[in-house]
């Protein structure tokens, strides 16, 4: 049954399908959300870890990691995926298990080691809202110097686009905590970004 094309959020699947997805339609899945999402990835990466190389790596091992696990979905499963906080959650913990592998290097990185471009992106991040190359870089390095929860709820946020309610999943808690986490971290950039930079992007209603 040849496959059709959704729209950018989706994946690619057949129409109406059930059961268990075979490895051609894994692959066009895959390559729908490589294409979509790995800028995304890459730039959420380079902010977590602060060095282009690593954030290479840790794109590289989300997105392989990600392929092994869809190839055990159905088809099912595949139409109800969210790419994006899917892939961010994968990153998240990959981070994660890799900062606790090399627990003998320094927790952080000077602001100096950002200054290296990145692929474009229209989202690019919070460090967008701040004037000038210099500043964007200062901002970057100040990210690295939040808290984990912070930086991890400020990433998901800013760069990776997610609503709170997507950011609570990945995270693992609360909407109220990662709104707190989110405050908490803005209130570190602040000096550097500036009022763009602090504004609450959260509706006093609740979680988006």
């Amino acid at each position: 049954m040849p496959t059709e094309v959704r729209s950018p959020a989706g994946p690619l699947l057949p129409p109406k399908a059930i059961g268990p997805a075979p490895i051609a339609d894994i692959d066009a899945v895959f390559m729908s959300m490589f294409e979509e999402q790995r800028d995304r990835l890459y730039s959420s990466a380079l902010r977590l870890t602060g060095r282009p190389a690593d954030a290479e790596d840790l794109t590289a091992e989300t997105f392989l990691r990600a392929y092994r696990s869809l190839c055990s979905f159905d088809y099912e499963r595949l139409d109800t995926l969210q790419p994006r906080a899917w892939l961010s959650a994968i990153l998240v913990n990959e981070w994660r298990n890799q900062r606790r592998t090399a627990s003998r290097r320094p927790a952080t990185v000077s602001s100096a080691a950002v200054g290296t471009p990145e692929p474009a992106d229209p989202d690019a991040g919070v460090e967008e809202h701040a004037e000038g190359s210099d500043d964007r870089r200062e901002l970057a390095g100040m990210l690295l110097e939040l808290p984990e929860r912070q930086r991890v709820a400020v990433v998901l946020r800013y760069v990776v686009d997610l609503p709170i309610a997507q950011i609570a999943e990945v995270m693992v808690c609360p909407s109220g905590t990662v709104k707190s986490h989110i405050s908490r971290g803005l209130d570190r950039l602040r000096p550097i970004g500036g009022s763009a930079v602090g504004r609450d992007p959260v509706p006093e209603g609740g979680p988006r």
